[in-house]
């Protein structure tokens, strides 16, 4: 595992990442922890991963918090950030990177819920610890930054539209956040290999991510793209608030 950040570039730093018990928010936060910077796990129920990485992230001389919340809970929620208030005092760095809307048996509503109103909600919780100085991060996919002007397939449709959405509330926020002297960037890449929604995609449309991985000609993997969020928390920010990571000559424009 490579390591996009310098030793001691977040020295002092307090980020959360929620949704970092596995995937690309654990390789988000251990990045974050390579560059000195104390790390809120955040989970919803997967305890054991999360303690397990944090037990990892401790090894390197940081400070860790384990909190599980149900982000589409608000009261779950507020119950995180009041622990992160006591734990660190403030907070640097909130990656919102938790995201969801392809699993079984979920309300017809559940993906906008998880997608846009929690990822809002988590903002909202979060803006009485961050302060002038700090950064949020919105991850996101092409198949949704892109899904106005660039169709994707029927399986992810509705999950791409929630997370677009989710973006597009996010993004009527940057002037609040820019008045407070908080960053705003969202990361953006192409189909993940490894993650939770490709292999949700690969189950119900077989030879999707292959197909995907010719018409990219490379799909970034886990650690890859967790590199490039890490690296979303310390390079300047875009003039459009976007960092577009990987070829997307296959997707229309804004």
């Amino acid at each position: 595992m490579s390591q996009p950040l310098p030793a001691g570039t977040l020295a002092g730093r307090t980020a959360l990442v929620t949704g970092s018990s596995r995937g690309i928010g654990a390789d988000t936060a251990r990045y974050l922890a390579q560059a000195g910077a104390n790390v809120v796990i955040n989970f919803r129920n997967k305890a054991p991963r999360a303690e397990k990485l944090a037990t990892e992230l401790r090894a390197l001389g940081v400070q860790v918090l384990v909190v599980g919340a149900d982000l589409t809970d608000r009261a779950s929620v507020d119950e995180m950030f009041a622990a992160v208030r006591e734990a660190f005092g403030a907070l640097d760095l909130l990656v919102l990177n938790a995201s969801g809307g392809m699993e079984g048996g979920m309300a017809a509503d559940y993906a906008l819920t998880l997608n846009r109103d929690a990822q809002v909600g988590v903002l909202d919780a979060a803006l009485p610890l961050l302060s002038d100085g700090s950064r949020v991060v919105f991850v996101t996919s092409h198949q949704a930054h892109f899904i106005r002007t660039t169709p994707t397939m029927p399986e992810y449709e509705p999950v791409a539209l929630s997370k677009r959405a989710g973006e597009d509330a996010l993004r009527d926020r940057i002037p609040e956040l820019n008045e407070r002297g908080i960053d705003f960037v969202v990361v953006s890449g192409d189909m993940i290999e490894g993650t939770i929604t490709a292999t949700l995609l690969e189950r119900a449309n077989p030879g999707a991510i292959a197909d995907r991985r010719e018409s990219a000609g490379k799909l970034y993997n886990v650690s890859e793209f967790a590199a490039e969020v890490a690296l979303a928390a310390v390079e300047p920010i875009p003039s459009d608030n976007t960092r577009l990571v990987g070829d997307t000559s296959s997707f229309g424009g804004e």
